[in-house]
């Protein structure tokens, strides 16, 4: 999914970086009000585990290739697509660097892809298909069935967003370029809903105040903090 250098005209490549620029800009504000220092240890293990899952790259014809993202696992462990902004900005700039995975010049669209796209669509889709799913399952097998479709509709659509902006920069034919991105990231998805799925329940089980919607059950961080700092 990675894009590479050269791939993309100049031209379009800072319209991406303007997106990014006000993604970082409101995911920074985000990390100053709600990010604490018991948090930021869990992204930066999510950061080393995505770069991880990111380099078993499976190629993809005309030149990108295919991989577990994993932007909906951040986005749904801090119940907000800003973490992922920051994580996948952190991941491709290094990646970019030193590993020559994706492009510097690319970095804009790519963060957009994985990181704004991804997270968007996991965290929104989650939050869409919970409670419908309720309705007709236990309220612990609607949570699992809600991860799972959210994680696998985020890589499937962030792929097929990949596939149109190649198309956009004369790089891909549309048709073929949606079918191939399409059909290999829908398998893809399968295994990375299912890592989705049991890294949440892990943390649940285990660390269940990392977890975002469990914060919000037990009260707001600020107030935790300050009745530590009273004490």
């Amino acid at each position: 999914m990675h894009i590479p250098d050269g791939f993309i005209p100049l031209w379009q490549c800072a319209i991406y970086f303007v997106i990014l620029a006000v993604a970082l800009i409101i995911s920074l504000r985000w990390a100053r009000r709600d990010l604490d220092e018991k948090r930021v240890p869990l992204l930066a293990v999510l950061a080393a585990g995505i770069f991880a899952i990111m380099s078993m790259n499976v190629p993809i014809p005309w030149g990108t290739s295919g991989h577990m993202v994993g932007g909906a696992l951040v986005a749904l462990i801090f119940m907000a697509p800003e973490a992922a902004v920051i994580v996948f900005t952190l991941v491709l700039i290094v990646q970019g660097l030193f590993f020559g995975d994706g492009g510097l010049t690319a970095l804009g669209a790519n963060v957009l892809n994985m990181g704004i796209i991804g997270g968007c669509v996991g965290l929104y889709s989650f939050k869409a298909l919970r409670k419908p799913l309720g309705k007709v399952l236990s309220e612990n097998k609607a949570k699992i069935a809600a991860i799972a479709v959210a994680s696998w509709l985020s890589i499937f659509i962030a792929a097929e967003a990949v596939a149109v902006e190649m198309w956009l920069a004369g790089t891909f034919p549309l048709g073929a370029g949606l079918m191939f991105m399409g059909l290999y990231h829908s398998v893809i998805g399968v295994i990375e809903a299912i890592l989705t799925v049991v890294v949440i329940l892990a943390l649940e089980k285990l660390r269940p105040d990392l977890l975002a919607w469990n914060r919000k059950k037990t009260g707001d961080l600020k107030a935790e903090s300050s009745e530590v700092e009273s004490k």
